[in-house]
């Protein structure tokens, strides 16, 4: 026997529990064998599952989930916090995440059809701006990374770099991360992560992580949303920039860099996050 036996109505056969929760006989040996949605009881001789009436809210509330194309995990998450606010701010968080992955798709779906059709339009998915940058002193960290392993190393790096320029007068102007080489899956830049720290600690700062002088610049840069960042859509970033300074007679004068003036981490798709920059004479 399995679950609690409650004497004081008639249970549902599989068959008629199947029909009145829209749930097929499949689905509910899955769900039992998951812990999801257990039978009330369980005939020892032959194994027939029987349910409870009240048990097929629970289980329309998975089918409705599922619809949602929930994970059975994360199912499972929804039904432990239950109803009200916890169950409701699970069911929240687990719908933002998706919002933020079909932003991000579309976005690969639209650097793909640039790609496909030979790179026409690329130009016009970003406004390609100019600006002058001032010298800069900045905590650095360099690394020979391939991009599957950015996601993970940046936010790391800037972090540990972002503690020193707290101990010492804190940051003092947006991060940014070089790319002194190409990286790929097969090539491994360097990538070097550089925080602005106040010129007059640097020898303070300097004992605890590398310092080095950024020179004044001038860049184009294009800006970018949380959703455009994600690799390999911000490629097209990088092209329209480098298409930009060839198209106004320009020349590359420094490695290209993206500069995070967003918080990453909770911006929602459509915030600005990020420039995609080139130094350029």
């Amino acid at each position: 026997m399995t679950g609690v036996e409650d004497t004081s109505e008639p249970l549902l056969g599989i068959g008629e529990f199947a029909r009145r929760s829209r749930l097929s006989l499949k689905a509910l040996r899955l769900y039992d064998r998951l812990g999801l949605l257990p039978p009330a009881r369980v005939d020892a001789g032959t194994g027939y599952r029987f349910y409870r009436n009240d048990q097929v809210a629970r289980a329309r509330l998975i089918v409705l989930l599922r619809r949602l194309d929930m994970p059975l995990a994360e199912v499972a998450g929804v039904l432990a916090a239950g109803d009200g606010p916890a169950g409701a701010d699970r069911l929240a968080d687990y719908w933002a995440s998706v919002e933020r992955r079909i932003a991000v798709q579309r976005e690969l779906a639209v650097y793909l059809r640039i790609r496909l059709s030979g790179g026409e339009g690329s130009r016009g998915m970003h406004r390609i701006e100019q600006r002058e940058v001032p010298e800069q002193t900045v905590l650095s960290e360099q690394r020979h990374i391939r991009v599957g392993e950015l996601p993970e190393w940046i936010p790391a790096a800037s972090g540990r770099l972002q503690a020193v320029a707290d101990a010492h007068g804190g940051v003092h102007a947006a991060p940014f991360v070089v790319l002194h080489g190409e990286v790929s899956e097969d090539s491994d830049g360097p990538v070097e992560v550089c925080v602005p720290i106040d010129p007059s600690l640097a020898a303070l700062a300097g004992r605890s992580a590398a310092v080095r002088v950024e020179p004044a610049h001038r860049e184009l840069y294009a800006r970018l949303t949380r959703a455009q960042i994600e690799y390999p859509q911000i490629l097209g970033a990088y092209d329209a920039v480098y298409q930009a300074v060839a198209e106004r007679g320009l020349e590359a004068a420094g490695p290209a860099r993206e500069v995070y003036f967003g918080h990453v981490a909770t911006a929602p798709p459509a915030e600005p996050v990020c420039d995609v920059a080139v130094p350029v004479r």
